[in-house]
């Protein structure tokens, strides 16, 4: 579902293929590692592992596993998890799949015309390329968006931009209201699934999506299949669920959808819309667009097509009507496991989905391939006589895209087993060449500043960390900016948001969790359409499927270091730091919020002099904006200062090699991040339960620290603000308490 976590432009240097094959296979042997007494024997492990890693695999898998549609409940995806659990078992693993009952609706009508002074039919469908061996299968999903209402509307049609909630601001000052009309929003600047969302907040009765060729087409790069970009009839499908407020089957909240479970009717699900929503191509946009009246777009509104962008309302009517099934399907995750040899029940969990929309090669096939790789690999570590000392549980989810269902039922499922067992949640998604991404629990970023040093990028010959260093000190805005980048020594570990399959482990069960892959150098426009296909990968996402070796050398890492390690390395003095880092700018933003507050206050306080002294003016004076109170953020910092002691004491437990304290730290320390946790979970959305990482109301994908706190001060409500500052500091003390009895 998740694009690659990195995008940087194509800067690489070529290499031919037997070169990238020996430097893929060049680590970089450690000292000392964190966690381990001694480096010798994990180095010769993971050395054992990189040995086994097949560029030339991965690219098999990637051909077979995308070679037919597998969407969730098709045949397709019967065919993708019968030969993952296949790789698995031919592997040496204990190898089963777990069914869930799942809705999944899928499209019967589909129609949007346009009639008046345009008439026009949209074709909604993409064209087959003789270039796209898999382009013209019959079984691939119609261009839809999953969880669009079922509805049959016609109205006119206004122009959103890109459908958030600043541009509505825009269209306010133009005097234009979309109740009652049809909206047409630029995919792009966020989540799909915030642009109906506010069309619907703003009274629209229907919302088409489409994708600019400015953003995503011909004004990016060579359209498909000449470059990688879309061509005029390329859709982006995807899924409107309203994750934000949880993710999984919308009529099984908080629950498993098994066979048995009891269902909310879908009408009622508070995290699906009520309007009819449909993701269209840039073709099928341009003579909607082209019939536009009302003013000409803010310049900065404008795309790509060969006319001038009017806002709206449209001189002729829209229909659009849509009919879904609204059918349970089966949704199959595959679930393989080593069984710890010393702490069975600690669990190292690593998953991909397996699920596309169509084809799926590079979303998610490349990242599956990858943990399959590692599989393979860590197979051939046991005919060797290893054996992990905690349990490896390696997953393959089904129905990620229509919104993280078979991760996050299968979490609900298990979920007091997981608080009590689960180590970490490693995860990845779609892959491609180029940087290294990743972001997670900040406990664990020197351990993942650590393996970046010792992987080597296959392109460059340096290690993955310093290639990252570099783009990051490329992409610096000024000298003070680069000269810090370069000089880095760390790497910085990204905040979790949403929009792939860690999102139940961490921000409901507080399991600690990484996402990791590669990008930056594979950009396209292919993403959800029938054209992310092995054709389009294998010439534009990663020919020689290196990086595939790559992720796997580096989640491989994660999951071999997790499992084996005497004392596991979490690091919360780094948490503790981060957290501090969060609340500092939310002090600023409060300072800098009440400062604006004051001087437009006191314009406001100007014009209403002027307009006494001069009332013929006929200034408009608008309402004195509330001032901002005071907020009192030293609950938060008082309770930072005991977390930092507490992770001082962790520290000091490590370093006296104490066996027994060491064997109660390992044993407990894992279900810290637990304790971040608040019961009543985050307003208006009860199912995210962390305190300092959680999806955007507003963002979708995009996180937002501290949430609680940093949206209540976004949308000024200071009483909540208040409240919130005291559910988190009480969290952070629940931590520091936790840690101090270790």
């Amino acid at each position: 579902m998740k694009k690659p976590i990195f995008k940087k432009t194509f800067t690489a240097i070529s290499l031919c293929f037997i070169s990238l094959f020996i430097l893929s296979n060049k680590t970089i042997a450690q000292n000392t590692i964190l966690g381990f007494k001694s480096a010798e024997k994990q180095n010769k492990i993971e050395k054992d592992f990189d040995a086994q890693l097949n560029a030339a695999r991965v690219g098999q898998n990637i051909k077979l596993l995308s070679s037919v549609p597998h969407h969730v409940g098709s045949v397709g995806g019967k065919f993708v998890s019968e030969q993952i659990t296949k790789v698995f078992k031919e592997a040496g693993w204990d190898t089963k799949t777990e069914v869930y009952q799942l809705m999944f609706p899928m499209p019967l009508t589909r129609v949007l015309e346009m009639s008046g002074a345009t008439n026009y039919k949209a074709k909604l469908k993409e064209t087959p390329l003789k270039e796209d061996a898999t382009s013209n299968q019959a079984d691939q999903l119609p261009t839809y968006n999953c969880w669009s209402a079922d509805g049959d509307v016609t109205a006119n049609l206004v122009f959103v931009n890109y459908g958030l909630p600043e541009d509505y601001e825009t269209l306010a000052k133009y005097g234009i209201d979309v109740k009652g009309k049809i909206v047409i929003a630029k995919y792009g600047r966020s989540w799909r699934g915030i642009k109906p969302k506010v069309a619907q907040e703003h009274g629209a009765i229907g919302c088409l999506i489409y994708s600019d060729p400015i953003d995503d087409g011909y004004g990016a790069g060579d359209e498909y299949p000449i470059g990688s970009f879309k061509n005029d009839q390329t859709v982006q499908r995807g899924s409107i669920m309203d994750m934000v407020i949880y993710p999984g089957d919308p009529t099984t909240p908080n629950i498993a959808s098994t066979a048995t479970a009891p269902r909310v009717d879908h009408h009622d699900a508070v995290n699906l819309l009520k309007i009819p929503v449909l993701p269209i191509s840039y073709g099928d946009a341009a003579p909607l667009l082209k019939d536009m009246a009302g003013p000409v777009a803010p310049r900065n509104w404008g795309g790509g097509l060969p006319f001038t962008y009017h806002i709206g309302p449209s001189k002729s009517t829209v229909h659009l009507k849509l009919a879904f099934d609204w059918k349970l399907r089966p949704g199959i995750n595959v679930i393989a496991t080593i069984k710890g040899s010393e702490f069975p029940d600690q669990w190292i969990v690593r998953g991909n989905h397996h699920d596309g929309w169509v084809n799926g090669a590079a979303d998610p096939i490349s990242g599956m391939a990858a943990e399959l790789e590692e599989a393979i690999a860590i197979g051939g570590l046991l005919k060797q006589g290893w054996r992990p000392k905690r349990t490896l549980v390696y997953c393959a989810w089904d129905a990620e895209e229509p919104g993280l269902m078979g991760s996050t039922e299968w979490v609900e499922d298990h979920a007091a087993e997981l608080q009590a067992k689960a180590v970490a949640y490693i995860n990845s998604d779609g892959n491609e060449r180029g940087f290294l991404g990743a972001e997670g629990s900040h406990a664990f970023a020197p351990f993942i500043t650590e393996i970046s040093k010792t992987v080597i990028d296959p392109q460059t010959g340096v290690t993955v960390f310093e290639r990252s260093k570099a783009a990051r000190a490329t992409s610096a805005s000024g000298t003070a900016a680069k000269k810090e980048a370069y000089a880095s020594t760390n790497y910085p570990l990204g905040a979790m948001g949403s929009g792939s399959d860690y999102s139940s482990f961490i921000q409901h069960l507080g399991i600690p969790s990484l996402n990791i892959g590669y990008g930056g150098e594979g950009e396209g426009g292919e993403y959800h359409s029938i054209y992310d296909s092995y054709d389009m990968y294998r010439r534009f996402k990663d020919p020689t499927f290196i990086y595939g070796v790559t992720l796997a050398q580096t989640a491989g890492r994660v999951t071999l270091r997790l499992a084996d390690a005497d004392v596991l390395p979490f690091d919360y003095r780094v948490l503790h730091t981060t957290i501090k880092g969060y609340i500092s700018e939310l002090i600023n933003n409060v300072d800098q919020l009440r400062e604006k507050t004051l001087i437009e206050n006191e314009l406001v306080n100007k014009k209403a002099y002027a307009y006494a002294a001069d009332p013929t003016e006929g200034l408009t004076i608008p309402k004195i904006t509330a001032e901002v109170p005071y907020i009192d953020f030293s609950a938060i910092l008082n309770a930072l200062a005991k977390l930092e002691k507490a992770a001082a004491h962790v520290e000091e437990i490590k370093a006296s090699g104490n066996a027994a304290q060491l064997a109660v730290l390992n044993s407990k320390i894992y279900t810290a991040e637990q304790k971040l946790l608040s019961e009543a979970g985050l307003p208006r959305r009860p199912w995210f339960k962390h305190t300092i990482y959680a999806p955007g109301f507003y963002t979708g994908y995009g996180v937002k620290t501290v949430p609680g706190v940093r949206e209540a001060i976004e949308q000024k409500n200071w009483a909540e603000t208040k409240e919130q500052i005291t559910e988190t500091a009480k969290a952070i003390e629940k931590l520091s308490m936790f840690l101090d009895a270790l």
